[in-house]
């Protein structure tokens, strides 16, 4: 059986190939069992430890955990019961392994949150199809989750997903002490062009410069998203300035490359506002949306079509 929807799979953009599967056991032996049965379709990651268990969830969170119910020290009723108590676990499907299934116990492992309970020995067919089934459910549910925070227009993400993000990464560079780079994209003159060449023209413009938008950023915790109107943003966590800055250039020169024609000799193009947080600051995230938003307007009043970037706590520097 194959790994499910890989379509899905690809919008989610959450996998990144196969999926994810954590084994959890305290027998090596039923470990390899379950290896030998998924490893062709999915990433199989083990545990031994209901600890174990708990620090992989958290560290590198799987698509779906196999939890062994009877395990010395932390049972995996325990971890079950931890998993879905906290928030950043909480969506993991479940399902649990016994050796000793009765209806009292699957009762109880079903309150706990988990989504099916698999009886010894294992039958790895039929293990297969359960986890074709709920890995199919999860990644349905995710995909109608994103979908309400994507832009109808352009296919990126909206405002609401962006405001979000930014509130966590700049929460999660505070923390980290890690840089954490933004940039703001507006279309020159996108009024002009609407006029020329019609709304739907300047639709398909759009939904284009976001694609490119996003062909240029490659890891998967960069966000493109349209920030309103002609505007985009891109929020670059772990970027340091220099970094973005390429990228910021690269995004300006990519969008100018797509040759879509303005008026007047001229080809669409965009003005980049760039801002960096690159050392512990004690403001709020509203500081680094501000810096770009001011980096950004720079840009336009320098002519268009340019970039122009700056720190937080530092002087702004042209290109």
């Amino acid at each position: 059986m194959k790994a499910p929807a890989t379509h899905t799979a690809a919008l989610l953009d959450s996998t990144h190939g196969k999926p994810k599967l954590l084994v959890v056991d305290d027998q090596p032996d039923n470990i390899q069992l379950l290896v030998q049965a998924f490893g062709g379709d999915y990433q199989v990651f083990m545990a031994t430890s209901g600890e174990q268990a708990l620090a992989v969830c958290h560290s590198d969170p799987p698509d779906l955990v196999l939890l062994d119910v009877l395990m010395p020290g932390m049972d995996g009723f325990a971890v079950c019961r931890q998993l879905k108590g906290q928030e950043a676990t909480a969506h993991i499907p479940i399902i649990l392994v016994t050796a000793r299934a009765d209806a009292g116990q699957e009762t109880h492992g079903l309150g706990l949150g988990a989504v099916d309970f698999i009886a010894k020995p294992i039958n790895p067919a039929v293990v297969r199809a359960r986890v074709h089934t709920h890995l199919t459910l999860k990644f349905q549910a995710d995909l109608l989750k994103k979908l309400v925070l994507l832009d109808g227009l352009s296919g990126v993400f909206n405002r609401r997903y962006f405001d979000q993000q930014l509130a966590t990464e700049w929460a999660r560079s505070a923390r980290s002490g890690l840089s954490l780079s933004l940039v703001l994209l507006d279309v020159d003159n996108f009024g002009a062009y609407n006029e020329r060449h019609g709304h739907q023209a300047g639709d398909d413009c759009l939904r284009l410069i976001a694609v490119t938008l996003k062909s240029v950023l490659r890891r998967p915790a960069d966000v493109v998203a349209r920030f309103g109107g002609e505007e985009f943003a891109c929020l670059l966590p772990d970027t340091s300035h220099e970094d973005a800055r390429a990228l910021a250039q690269e995004m300006e020169r990519r969008v100018r490359q797509l040759g879509l024609p303005h008026g007047s000799g001229r080809m669409v193009s965009v003005s980049v506002g760039l801002g960096t947080r690159v050392s512990p600051h004690n403001g709020q995230a509203r500081d680094l949306l501000d810096l770009a938003s001011a980096q950004l307007q720079q840009a336009k009043d320098a002519g268009r079509g340019v970039v122009r970037h700056a720190s937080l706590d530092t002087t702004p520097a042209p290109l």
